[in-house]
């Protein structure tokens, strides 16, 4: 095993290489904080790297395993978490200049348990301030696309995305409010999961989203998010929104494949208007992809879907703007992101009747999703309408309705209706456009069944190459960009 070819080998074939002592912990930690020193100031995936302490535990775990004491698959691993997720002597800033000097007396119960696993925290990754998306001036350096760096990341969890489809890590942890995971998975050409709405403990995490924050994997396979869920899923008594369902063996039907399976294409959030043609596209060769491993594929209408994302920004953000106002929005304006503080502001003005109202609005559309997936195995459409934006593009303000239907609305209506119906959805690579910017098909499912999720997107995985692509980090200029 030679250290080329390390840091874009699948989670699972680097913890089969470990576990038969063919690969060191130490040396794939090594190489993986070599590609962070090489790259990283110009990507800005971290905020806090953990190099010291992450050799370590690589060597603590070298000898576990010469010793006979592997602990199972993600032993030796380094994984790193978006920094809205505490951890224990480790600077956790949300992102924000607020936070620059905050350290934890804890781990949040997912670092606990990725630990218990055996993995290795190797850093904490960028985010939009608060985790909450709409940042202008990143605190910690301006995150950026690995397979074009004009190209925005997506968010909030830029930082966890580029991590891994950079090869800095086997693994990382975002968080999805309304696609925070699954858009800086499409953005970054690879795997990310929003779970099920308390399938995984938020405990230790600084969950403002009360009603719909979420933490799932990022991975460069379906089979690694798998490993990863499996490590972090199950009821946590801290946390009293974490389900207390059994955890189901998500690699035992992980190679089902979809033969007998139907699958809802959904209109509205699959060809809408201002769709990307080559989105499009891609969306039609890969319904030709299902139904030639078996699946009957209909198309499903989700007419309500297009009011999910105000009703979201209704509620979350009130929601978070709810929990700031006295602690930092009051007490620290100057020091917040314009972004940041802006949005949260206007959700400080939300009237509770509309607020109510819009509670409402939710379980409507919920019930609307839970309803058409009564009838079909799995929901699929694009993660994302458009492929990776430039990253000055995508900050430029919304100043009419027009704008607001094409970068809020448009940006959003394929993700916010899974995160409203608070089931499992899935991005995966999907293909690329002619320039070679990745696109991603999302498969969402009933609520805990992840295993449809990951059986549905193994089984179009498998057929096709798309994550067999990885990007260049040898065209990077590290010098080009200083910010």
């Amino acid at each position: 095993m030679t250290a080329d070819n390390l840091e874009f080998l699948s989670a699972s074939e680097q913890g089969r290489l470990i576990r038969d002592r063919k690969l060191s912990p130490v040396d794939l930690v090594q190489h993986c904080l070599n590609r962070i020193e090489r790259w990283d100031p110009v990507l800005r995936a971290y905020i806090t790297v953990c190099a010291e302490s992450a050799l370590a535990e690589a060597r603590v775990a070298e000898r576990e395993i010469a010793a006979g004491r592997w602990r199972g698959p993600l032993h030796g691993l380094p994984f790193g978490v978006k920094d809205q997720l505490n951890s224990k002597g480790v600077l956790t800033t949300l992102g924000s200049r607020v936070l620059a000097n905050n350290v934890p007396d804890h781990d949040a119960a997912v670092i606990e348990r990725l630990k218990a696993a055996g993995a290795i925290l190797i850093g904490k990754e960028n985010l939009h301030e608060f985790g909450k998306g709409g940042t202008v001036d990143f605190a910690y350096g301006q995150p950026r696309n690995p397979w074009d760096i004009t190209r925005n990341p997506a968010g909030s969890s830029s930082g966890s995305g580029i991590a891994v489809s950079a090869g800095f890590s086997s693994g990382s942890l975002g968080e999805d409010t309304g696609g925070s995971v699954r858009s800086p998975a499409a953005a970054n050409g690879i795997v990310g999961l929003r779970p099920t709405f308390g399938r995984v403990s938020r405990w230790g995490g600084i969950m403002y989203g009360w009603t719909a924050d979420t933490i799932g994997p990022l991975t460069r396979t379906v089979e690694d998010n798998a490993l990863f869920l499996q490590a972090i899923a199950g009821h946590d008594p801290r946390d009293p929104l974490s389900s207390d369902r059994p955890v189901a063996d998500y690699a035992a039907t992980l190679n089902s494949g979809v033969r007998g399976l139907t699958l809802g294409v959904v209109c509205e959030l699959s060809w809408p208007d201002g769709a990307n043609a080559e989105v499009v596209a891609a969306m039609k060769e890969t319904i030709r992809a299902f139904e030639n491993l078996g699946a009957t594929v209909r198309e499903v209408s989700l007419p309500k879907a297009k009011y999910a994302v105000p009703l979201q920004l209704l509620t979350s953000d009130s929601d978070i703007a709810a929990m700031m106002l006295r602690k930092w929005l009051r007490t620290n304006w100057n020091d917040l992101d314009v972004g940041t503080r802006t949005r949260l502001a206007a959700g400080c003005l939300i009237p509770a009747a509309v607020y109510h109202r819009a509670m409402r609005g939710r379980a409507l559309v919920r019930r609307e999703v839970l309803d058409t997936l009564k009838g079909v195995d799995a929901l699929i459409c694009p993660t994302s309408l458009q492929p990776p934006g430039l990253i000055d593009a995508v900050k430029e303000t919304v100043d009419s309705e027009e704008a607001m239907e094409k970068k809020v609305i448009l940006r959003r209506i394929s993700t916010y209706p899974f995160s409203m119906a608070n089931i499992p959805a899935m991005a995966l690579p999907m293909g690329f456009t002619h320039t070679g910017l990745p696109l991603s098909l999302q498969v969402a499912a009933k609520p805990f069944d992840e295993e449809t999720v990951f059986r549905v997107a193994h089984a179009y995985e498998q057929a096709t190459a798309w994550h067999t692509h990885h990007p260049d980090l040898h065209r990077i200029d590290s010098g080009a960009i200083h910010s």
